[in-house]
């Protein structure tokens, strides 16, 4: 098993500092064979990336990861199996937040298979109902009940985690959108995690798969024959916000550059940069377990953390002197999380 970088949550949870996506088994990807994504887990688990990032609303995302599990446990025999770390996220829709909470965690817990939830991301919707103070605070009381170990969010801005953080209640981390394109998080968030020792753990990073060499040259993707999964037009829409299809062909030019000098792919150099990042714990990067057609990166996730890849001054200058030519983003769609609120 390959020794990957961990890095340990506020609550004690450690994590590798890259997680595996599971986005990709919600539907939104392609057709997915559950059976072949469980088989498909064991070789991230044998690389050494045993942390896995799900969400309730991921289709059978939960379920997958449970098989997987008690495969993982029955197959050692008595003998230790590599621990697995199971990050979800809880996705209601807003209203009354009750005995709701508990009930959603318990069928987390039963899909997963687990005892104990690692680590629950909570992710609200419509910031005018406060509300999600009072699911917050029931999950902190579920937290404190041996529930879950670490409480965390998702798409929230520095608004509301100032908020949030200022009732007592201890976030552990939040999941945001970070990547060469989208650097919002360097604005004004960094600084308030790096205060409250809440880790960034960050998803789009690769752009879903655009920040690559497959794109490098390429006239610029438009139908939805191009753009054939949610990830590719996410991100495609983030691209024309961010600057547009030329600027995104010199930024790649330019991370092709930085690639060959270090001897690695044009993904393993955008991970690396989010990586070095003040207050990021760790980057997201999708798996297509099980889904037709995708492939594993495995190489290039475990090239992307490892200590021989260090990204030099000249390295950042080039990127930089592309990145800076964008248009502010902040300021174009807000903090993070606001996209989902707009």
């Amino acid at each position: 098993m390959a020794s990957v970088p961990r890095v340990t949550l506020s609550g004690g949870l450690e994590i590798c500092r890259v997680l595996n996506g599971m986005w990709q088994v919600s539907g939104a990807h392609g057709l997915v064979n559950e059976a072949r994504a469980v088989e498909a887990m064991q070789a991230y688990v044998d690389a050494g990336l045993t942390t896995f990032d799900m969400a309730d609303i991921y289709g059978p995302a939960e379920e997958i990861f449970g098989q997987f599990n008690s495969q993982l446990k029955s197959k050692s025999s008595g003998s230790p199996s590599p621990a697995l770390q199971g990050l979800t996220k809880w996705v209601p829709r807003p209203g009354p937040m009750d005995r709701k909470v508990e009930k959603a965690l318990l069928r987390s817990m039963s899909r997963m298979q687990v005892d104990t939830l690692d680590c629950v991301q909570f992710h609200w919707w419509v910031y005018d109902d406060k509300r999600y103070l009072d699911a917050l605070g029931h999950l902190s009381d579920l937290q404190q009940e041996g529930l879950i170990r670490e409480l965390s969010l998702t798409n929230f801005d520095t608004q509301r985690l100032e908020e949030i953080t200022s009732r007592g209640i201890r976030i552990s981390s939040n999941q945001v959108q970070y990547s060469l394109i989208d650097q919002r998080p360097a604005a004004r968030m960094q600084e308030f995690c790096l205060a409250n020792d809440i880790q960034l753990l960050t998803y789009g990073t690769l752009a879903g798969g655009l920040l690559s060499e497959r794109y490098l040259g390429k006239a610029e993707p438009k139908s939805r024959a191009e753009l054939y999964t949610a990830s590719l037009s996410k991100y495609k829409n983030m691209i024309d916000a961010w600057g547009g299809w030329s600027l995104f062909q010199d930024l790649l030019v330019t991370l092709e550059t930085v690639a060959k000098r270090h001897g690695c792919s044009v993904a393993s150099v955008a991970t690396r940069y989010i990586l070095d990042r003040p207050a990021v714990g760790g980057v997201i990067v999708g798996c297509g377990l099980g889904v037709a057609g995708a492939g594993q990166h495995i190489s290039d996730s475990l090239r992307s953390c490892s200590p021989e890849l260090r990204l030099t001054a000249e390295d950042h200058a080039a990127i930089e002197a592309v990145t800076r030519r964008s248009r502010d983003l902040m300021a174009h769609i807000g903090d993070c999380g606001d996209e989902y609120r707009n």
